[in-house]
């Protein structure tokens, strides 16, 4: 039965004082040198970003953005003394099956705007009405709406739980859960917190490796793998920087991301150009440009810059006390805990690797594709729907 006393519907409502204030911080945005090279070797490109700034003061439309997110069903709970924002399209087909879709970062609900049509009307993309879904899609503690941060800060079984507690909230006895990047971490640990309803859990933006280990051995692995581990050996070396400083210094990093919007652009594009399909030379080519702008404009309006920042500093903490209990031998492993079936999807520049991954072949599904990368729901909706279509078709 759906508990509705704790749950209020939101819309999107960013004062006109606010969305003036940033195009006026942009007018007036004070440029650093250019250096000479102006490539991305060092980090965005000053050229490329005052266009992209340029764009984003005049070009591009948020209330026409804003009026897209408010055409989704909105609201607001609170879990765990935690204020949150979340998505909630259900579908028109009587048989569809609740899922429950998390981001990471520097990602939000916005990630997913492609895919809540294509899950729940598949008809209307040439899918199969037997395939749709119900479709939740909370903003982590500390991103979006679901600020500020609360007492609790933030670890992943924390906000299992809450995922948990919401979707008994919105009355869901059973259901399917798919999460990316951080989120992968949220969905793979929900079959601890509620065994009983989780069906399945579908995976994606998982990594070859953890950011503070040791580089990945290349010795015996396939031709693809090895392309994968040494692309991820070399994030190591350079590409984990953003990681170091979020999860040591966040409230150092928090003054410029709060108060620049020319920082916060910087510091989210250059994910999107290095983690999206490398076949693509620049963001825009990869992803729906407006859509980006439209997730960085949900960072600078709610201050979650900084918010999430903390919140991945919560995160790692969290994960370092987990890593050293393993080490010790003093709580399960998760594969030592039985629980529903997991698949994961591979997409074109992302790292992780299935002899690593799932060494003793646990995992029900297992697919790579060439195309996309870390933000396949921005850069190939089709593709990761029709992969959740196919892993929980045998399990509704």
């Amino acid at each position: 039965m759906t508990n509705t006393a704790n749950i209020r519907p939101f819309r999107i409502e960013i004062p006109q004082a606010e969305v003036d204030d940033l195009k006026a911080r942009l007018a007036g945005a004070r440029w650093p040198a250019t250096p000479s090279v102006d490539d991305w070797s060092r980090g965005v490109p000053v050229g490329y970003l005052k266009e992209l700034a340029a764009y984003w003061a005049d070009g591009y439309d948020w209330r026409a953005a804003e009026a897209a997110l408010n055409e989704i069903p909105q609201f607001i709970t609170e879990l765990n003394g935690q204020r949150i924002h979340f998505f909630h399209q259900r579908s028109a087909e009587p048989d569809a099956v609740p899922l429950i879709l998390t981001h990471g970062w520097p990602g939000s609900p916005v990630e997913f705007q492609q895919m809540i049509g294509r899950l729940t009307d598949p008809v209307a993309y040439g899918g199969d009405a037997a395939d749709a879904f119900h479709v939740v899609v909370p903003s982590l503690p500390g991103y979006g709406f679901s600020t500020p941060l609360g007492p609790g800060g933030f670890n992943l079984f924390g906000v299992a739980q809450m995922w948990a507690e919401l979707m008994s909230r919105l009355g869901y006895e059973r259901y399917a859960a798919h999460g990316t990047d951080a989120g992968s971490g949220v969905a793979g640990m929900l079959p601890m917190v509620d065994p009983a309803r989780v069906v399945g859990v579908h995976l994606a933006g998982v990594t070859a490796g953890t950011p503070f280990g040791d580089p990945l051995p290349l010795e015996g692995l396939s031709a693809s793998d090895r392309a994968r581990a040494e692309r991820f050996n070399q994030m190591m070396d350079e590409g984990f920087g953003y990681l170091v400083l979020q999860s040591t210094r966040p409230q150092t990093l928090a003054y410029s991301l709060n108060d620049s919007p020319i920082g916060q652009l910087a510091w989210i594009v250059e994910k999107f150009a290095e983690w999206t399909d490398p076949i693509h030379k620049l963001p825009e080519e990869a992803v729906d440009r407006d859509q980006l702008l439209t997730n960085v404009s949900l960072y600078w309006f709610t201050g979650s810059g900084a918010s999430s920042a903390h919140a991945v500093y919560d995160g790692m903490q969290a994960w370092k006390a987990y890593a050293a209990q393993q080490a010790d031998g003093d709580s399960e492993g998760w594969g030592d805990v039985a629980g529903p079936p997991t698949g994961v999807a591979v997409f074109g520049a992302e790292t992780a690797i299935k002899s690593l991954a799932d060494p003793a072949g646990k995992m029900s599904h297992w697919k790579e594709y060439d195309r996309g990368g870390h933000f396949a729901a921005m850069e190939v909706p089709d593709l990761l729907a029709g992969d959740l279509r196919t892993f929980f078709q045998p399990l509704r």
